[in-house]
């Protein structure tokens, strides 16, 4: 690869590698992406609180996220498709995490199944489950990650219809998809990316595949998840999955203080402050002008993780002193993975690293742990 100095040397390397579809289906947003654009300007426009002439010759970022030790505060976020945007993409990232020493989240809507990826690693990861109308396929991927080890169950709330993303109907990503000239003719100039596709294990979602059994193929797992996400999701169906889950249990898409309150009171083990990276609610608050009320109110009682928008180790250090306990990186590794595959991943994890380390020593911060508010200005 090229020299990769930062998150969007790679973004721009994955815009050159994968198909433009498959590229806008990570970088681009619902509706205006009036969200989508806060969650980058908001965290851009904070400033950190340099410190100088203190001891910084250890800098330490280990510490624990739902109990696990990790190496730094960072896991890498469930993401629908990644094994598209890389052969065997959910295998390589959590290859790439366990080496590291930070967690992998898989995504019910993945490529690869939690088996596939339970035969890449030694250590537990994470599962994240959408909780969809056939609460069979609930109650099966919930024994399937049970049965593999994942150690922590996240719960997406904050899909229970999907938000409409405008490049995805320009490009075809529909259901069911829609193949263009242009759309093919791009594809036919990716070679590099098609080789790793036809490579890797699977090619439609796998879990929704391994539920369906005989029924199986893209387009019919992809019209089977979208007919059953489900409008009813409530409060009571957290019990529900907490009657099936003896484990660590978060909410992912908690973006109101009111809601941080209930899932507080729910007894769940953390939650994910996110506006699904500004993917559904367009219009809605950035994750990090959230965050603080949210970590006020309940970080005292539950843990509280961060996602959306996150490019930097610079970001990582912002988010800890607004209250986080770590973050979660989405877009950030799906470049990495987009623009090298295993290697691109490593490179994205060891820029973050590097970044917050150095962030870390110019504001005067010894211990990733003791991270607070005094180290932003405002």
């Amino acid at each position: 690869m090229p020299v990769l100095a930062n998150v969007e040397d790679l973004r721009q390397l994955a815009r050159r590698r994968i198909p433009r579809a498959l590229f806008d289906y990570v970088d681009r947003g619902s509706y205006d992406e009036l969200t989508l654009r806060a969650n980058r300007d908001d965290l851009d426009a904070m400033r950190l609180r340099q410190r100088v002439l203190v001891d910084v010759s250890s800098v330490s970022l280990k510490t624990s996220l739902l109990g696990e030790p990790v190496a730094m505060p960072v896991a890498l976020a469930p993401a629908g498709m990644t094994g598209l945007i890389h052969g065997n993409g959910e295998m390589l990232a959590a290859r790439v995490a366990e080496a590291a020493g930070i967690k992998f989240c898989l995504s019910t809507m993945s490529i690869c199944t939690i088996e596939d990826v339970s035969e890449a690693v030694t250590a537990p990861f994470w599962f994240q489950l959408y909780v969809f109308r056939d609460r069979g396929f609930s109650r099966s991927v919930i024994e399937r990650a049970r049965a593999a080890g994942c150690s922590a169950l996240f719960v997406t709330v904050d899909l229970p219809m999907r938000g409409q993303r405008h490049m995805d109907i320009k490009h075809g990503l529909t259901v069911p998809p829609r193949i263009t000239l242009a759309n093919a003719f791009d594809m036919a100039t990716k070679p590099r990316w098609a080789a790793s596709v036809l490579r890797g294990r699977r090619r439609s979602f796998g879990n929704v595949e391994a539920f369906l059994k005989g029924r199986s193929g893209m387009i019919k797992s992809a019209s089977w998840a979208n007919e059953n996400y489900d409008r009813t999701l409530s409060w009571r169906d957290i019990d529900w999955v907490r009657s099936l889950w003896p484990g660590k249990l978060v909410l992912k898409g908690i973006l109101d203080v009111e809601d941080a309150k209930l899932a507080a009171a729910a007894g769940v083990d953390g939650i994910v402050v996110s506006n699904h990276g500004g993917r559904q609610l367009d219009g809605a608050p950035s994750s990090i002008s959230a965050l603080p009320e949210i970590a006020g109110a309940v970080g005292d009682r539950i843990e509280v993780l961060f996602d959306s928008g996150i490019r930097s180790g610079q970001d990582v250090l912002k988010a800890l002193a607004r209250g986080a306990r770590g973050c979660l990186i989405g877009r950030a590794f799906l470049y990495g993975l987009a623009a090298g595959g295993e290697a691109g991943v490593r490179r994205a994890l060891d820029v973050i690293r590097a970044e917050l380390e150095v962030t870390m020593a110019l504001t005067g911060q010894r211990d990733v742990r003791a991270i607070t508010r005094e180290a932003v200005v405002g």
